[in-house]
């Protein structure tokens, strides 16, 4: 409240300084907002001199402060809080303002500097080309406006860094990124810099170079796990299956060990990097995958790669996470890695399938099964426009009974998918009625759909779960088909083949087996005709016949590997006869 005066306003300012330093460095949280206080000096300064500045803004007030005021003793005082302002506005992001202040801290020597740096970031030549004010030995600083200055230089090429990349700008991203290495952090800030530079290069392409900057990262702190988690993904691009792996498990363990508290932290500076950047990018650079999610993705790299006996043990170890509540571990956020939980039990159960477990598939399966079955509606009709179903269930278990079609499309898909790989299942252990049960309680489940309309091709965001429907009905003819031949039932099977060719033209699972049924049916030259016609279309149509359309869901791989037709050369050897036999019979 006392009356700004000219012989004791560096003290004021210094002490005010001194006073924002402490506020930022006790709360330890990133800066944002307005800096009040500065303001307030701002004022007080401008009250000295004889002038009034309460309807202007930050910007101007600076502006009218530094171009009006000329006392000498005051210009160290308004340096040091430039540069503290210019701290408030980095964390906010306001780079064009922070320009602005320090064309005006500048004299027209350093300017001059700034511009003769040719190549380099207008901002960054700003801040090196500032001459910081000496200090005073009777005002101490609890943190040097030259400390200050070095940490602004490294934040700017940091923030502006993860603008560029977040713009797609990679090689200027490159450079401001490594600008911001050679600069004043403490380790943990030095390692997440490190990266954001592997992440940087690995979407320019260059994986080796990325995996460098990603260790570098982990030597100098450690505990940046997101680091592996990065390594993890470009050893994935790589197609490094055991580097992968063993980096996944590398940070599953470090996920469950309790890290020593500010390990790689530097606590003798109140302002850090670490307070002045915080974009979503880069929380996204650095989002921390949880135990759960890597677990998972060990579990499904390894059934992908064929180690079935590691992948069950993944998904187990997994699954019991869920069972014993620590399913609160699992994110919900877009940026997860995980899928529904009803697609990580089929896909379990595919693992077990696959690992000879077939009882322990089957109740796998049967969970799902009968988590989703008061979650379909009697009938599902999928029209053009997403509308609400007809005719909800009685006690669907959710309000109203009321799900959006493409919800329950996806739980039709996981029903009829469990249906599916206990059929398969059933079939492995040799008993064929239960094998065609099973399948047909797909097929059957399959009925409830309906497309309604005119024949205009369905919405966008229905067709991923219509063709995953699709799918699994020809997969669940072709099962049925083949199990029907097992108990000798030809004709059965015959017609499960041609409903498999009408769903899919030309697939050549079910064109094979149509061509096996036909010839157990003594059919021989319609078997004939057809095999001619398999075999006319190249192995690269064929490749794309399977291959069409949109990638399947992980859980449906197994079965479209046990639908193949696993008897080509013997079929083909018989046709041969019989053709090579017939054309004797004629020449005779």
């Amino acid at each position: 409240g006392l009356p700004a005066a000219l012989h004791t306003l560096p003290l004021e300012l210094t002490v005010l300084y001194n006073s924002l330093l402490f506020t930022v460095g006790a709360s330890n949280s990133a800066m944002g907002g307005e800096a009040d206080g500065i303001r307030e000096g701002l004022l007080r300064v401008l009250e000295v001199c004889g002038a009034c500045g309460q309807d202007l803004s930050t910007e101007e007030l600076w502006q009218k402060v530094l171009q009006e005021v000329k006392v000498e003793e005051l210009q160290a005082p308004l340096h040091r809080l430039g540069a503290l302002q210019a701290a408030w506005w980095l964390a906010a992001g306001r780079l064009g303002s922070i320009a602005g202040l320090f064309q005006l801290l500048s004299t027209a020597e350093d300017t001059e500097r700034a511009r003769c740096s040719k190549g380099q970031n207008e901002l960054l030549s700003l801040l090196k080309a500032w001459r910081v004010p000496a200090e005073e030995a009777s005002l101490p600083l609890v943190q040097s406006a030259e400390d200050l200055k070095e940490i602004l230089c490294t934040a700017a090429a940091f923030l502006q860094g993860l603008q560029e990349l977040e713009a797609g700008n990679f090689p200027t991203a490159l450079s401001l990124l490594q600008e911001a290495a050679g600069g004043f952090c403490s380790k943990k800030v030095l390692a997440q810099i490190y990266t954001c530079l592997g992440c940087c290069t690995q979407r320019m392409g260059k994986p080796q170079t990325a995996l460098q900057h990603l260790k570098r990262a982990l030597q100098v702190d450690f505990q940046c796990l997101p680091a592996l988690s990065h390594v993890a993904a470009v050893y994935h691009e790589l197609g490094e299956t055991d580097a992968e792996l063993q980096a996944l498990a590398l940070l599953y363990e470090a996920l469950g060990k309790n890290p020593p508290a500010a390990a790689s932290s530097s606590p003798y500076f109140l302002i850090q990097t670490d307070l002045l950047v915080h974009t979503p990018i880069l929380a996204s650079l650095l989002h921390h995958h949880p135990p759960s999610e890597v677990k998972y993705l060990l579990a499904q790299r390894c059934l992908q790669d064929g180690r079935v006996d590691d992948a069950v043990e993944h998904y187990l170890d997994f699954l019991a996470l869920l069972q014993e509540g620590l399913q609160l571990q699992v994110p919900l956020d877009s940026s997860s890695a995980l899928p529904r939980i009803p697609e990580v039990f089929l896909e379990a159960a595919s693992a077990l399938e696959q690992a000879g477990r077939h009882q322990d598939a089957i109740t796998m399966c049967e969970e799902v099964i009968s988590r989703t079955t008061d979650l379909i509606p009697r009938m599902l009709r999928v029209e053009e426009r997403l509308e609400q179903l007809e005719c909800p269930s009685p006690g669907a278990g959710l309000a109203d009974g009321l799900l959006s079609q493409k919800e329950s499309l996806c739980c039709l898909a996981w029903r009829t998918a469990g249906y599916l790989h206990q059929g398969w299942a059933w079939a492995k252990l040799g008993e064929s009625k239960e094998a065609i049960t099973q399948f047909s309680r797909c097929l059957g489940d399959l009925l409830r759909v309906r497309l309604c309309g005119s024949g205009i091709e369905p919405t966008e965001n229905l067709l991923p779960e219509r063709e995953v429907l699709q799918k699994i009905r020809l997969l669940s003819l072709i099962g049925r088909g083949t199990q029907f031949l097992e108990l000798g039932r030809h004709k059965e099977a015959l017609l499960d083949f041609q409903y498999g060719l009408q769903i899919s033209p030309g697939d050549p699972a079910a064109a094979s087996y149509l061509v096996q049924a036909l010839w157990k049916l003594d059919r021989k030259q319609e078997a004939v005709a057809h095999w001619q016609k398999l075999s006319q279309s190249s192995p690269g149509e064929e490749g794309q016949q399977e291959g069409k359309g949109r990638p399947l869901p992980l859980y449906l791989v197994s079965c479209l590997e046990q639908a193949m037709f696993p008897h080509s050369e013997h079929l083909a050897s018989s046709i041969q006869d019989y053709l090579g036999t017939a054309a004797q019979n004629t020449s005779s």
